[in-house]
């Protein structure tokens, strides 16, 4: 815990636009004021959203952004700990691109995509938990939910994704993505205003969790490049 010569710093109400990465700020801010170090644990959910004037949703996707990026450990019934100290100076890492125009940027992201995405996906075949594989079939259930009554799943979507990553057993898939979020989610905010954006990948995603559930790595990649080749051929087919 911080040395008790040292005065505690202020947490101050933050604004409601782009809470989540406000709040990890904030918090990263707090730890490196505060000198927490790794084991130390931050104050309560209650004291955090008091002083920030936040609600539990945006605290809590705060902080799940934040264990992705190893930065810290939530502990049911105990709190949150500090796993490695951090400054808002060195949380984010300035990850940007230069695009034309908004295709552009979707084939440049989309390359990256590929790469760990493919990756991802062998690696959680081969790592699997039973636990995540129910996380999984939760995640890809709502998707198929919301993909039936709504014809779009854009964050449903995400989240069973997200699902892959940490089944993958490597937490720099998730810390990558976190550094790249902004980009990523612009394939899931309906791009060029169209709802049934790669809409045709709907059902490889279930054979997608099949491959994984079955531990056939090679399988889900090739699902998995499906799914993106149809993001791909969306993007030219809607862009022009």
């Amino acid at each position: 815990m911080p040395p008790a010569s040292r005065p505690r710093p202020q947490l101050d109400v933050l604004p409601p636009l782009g809470r989540a990465r406000q709040v990890a700020e904030a918090l990263s801010r707090y730890i490196d004021e505060a000198g927490l170090e790794a084991g130390d644990r931050l104050p309560s959910e209650r004291e955090l959203m008091a002083a920030l004037g936040i609600g539990r949703s945006s605290l809590r996707e705060a902080v799940s952004q934040l264990q992705a990026l190893g930065v810290l450990e939530a502990r049911i019934g105990s709190g949150t700990y500090v796993r490695k100290p951090v400054s808002a100076h060195t949380l984010h890492l300035p990850l940007s691109i230069e695009a034309r125009n908004l295709a552009d940027g979707l084939m440049l992201t989309l390359e990256v995509r590929r790469g760990i995405e493919v990756e991802a996906s062998m690696a959680a075949a081969r790592r699997r938990t039973p636990e995540d594989i129910a996380r999984m079939s939760d995640a890809l259930d709502e998707m198929e939910r919301v993909h039936l009554s709504e014809g779009t799943s854009g964050p449903a979507d995400l989240a069973f994704h997200l699902t892959i990553y940490q089944a993958s057993g490597n937490p720099l898939f998730g810390q990558v993505l976190e550094q790249l979020r902004g980009h990523f989610e612009r394939f899931w905010d309906q791009p060029f205003d169209r709802p049934d954006f790669a809409g045709r990948s709907f059902p490889f995603h279930r054979q997608l969790f099949e491959a994984i559930r079955d531990g056939d790595p090679a399988a889900a990649a090739r699902h998995t490049r499906a799914i993106l080749d149809i993001v791909e051929e969306d993007i030219r087919d809607m862009s022009r």
